[in-house]
């Protein structure tokens, strides 16, 4: 069953960051593919008379994550040292790092943050749910890295924020495609539509 309304939608580009792609500190294999498939369907709703009534990324922006990173990381709790604030790591991966996203969300400043959820705008500090709420949003599509990570944690928060959620799983990218596969699973079975 899916929980999809009949309001508007959002497209929410979860972490596509130079360091979840390929030669970056935690760079996943199909990071770079689905950055570019990112680009072509943004470039299809330039005009905003596409399926998209507003655009958004979030970003991993680490400050201090306290234990979120390790020497020894376990990939699952623990992870090596990446998207720095203000680092070329956590910038955008090219091609999308000049598109003019409505607004972009940064999330895990002092502390692990998986779930686009917890990103505050840059612009007002707005958290995710309230600002799309606020802008008559009730349905989401979410793309982005990592499927198994990220990706789960913002398509779960948004179906218990109450928003029809769609994701776009070939502009998505696991870091384990055993564990991608099964995340989508987990988040058909909560709710999701998986396309």
């Amino acid at each position: 069953m899916t929980t999809q309304n009949t309001g508007s939608r959002a497209l929410i580009v979860v972490d596509v960051q130079n360091d979840f792609c390929p030669g970056g500190a935690l760079g996943t294999e199909r990071g770079d593919e689905v950055a570019t498939k990112i680009a072509d369907l943004i470039s299809t709703q330039s005009d905003r008379s596409g399926e998209y009534s507003h655009i958004v990324a979030t970003q991993d922006w680490h400050i201090d994550p306290g234990a979120h990173f390790a020497e020894n990381p376990d990939f699952v709790d623990t992870w090596p040292v990446h998207c720095v604030a203000d680092s070329e790591g956590a910038a955008l991966r090219s091609p999308i790092a000049n598109v003019p996203f409505d607004e972009y969300f940064r999330k895990g400043e002092y502390e692990a943050a998986y779930s686009g959820f917890e990103g505050a705008s840059i612009s007002g500090k707005a958290l995710l749910a309230e600002w799309l709420r606020t802008r008559g949003i009730e349905n989401l599509d979410v793309v982005g890295i990592a499927t198994d990570h990220c990706v789960r944690a913002t398509v779960l928060d948004g179906l218990k924020e109450g928003f029809g959620v769609r994701v776009l799983a070939d502009k998505c990218s696991p870091v384990d495609d055993a564990r991608g596969a099964a995340a989508l699973d987990e988040m058909r079975d909560a709710g999701a539509e998986i396309a």
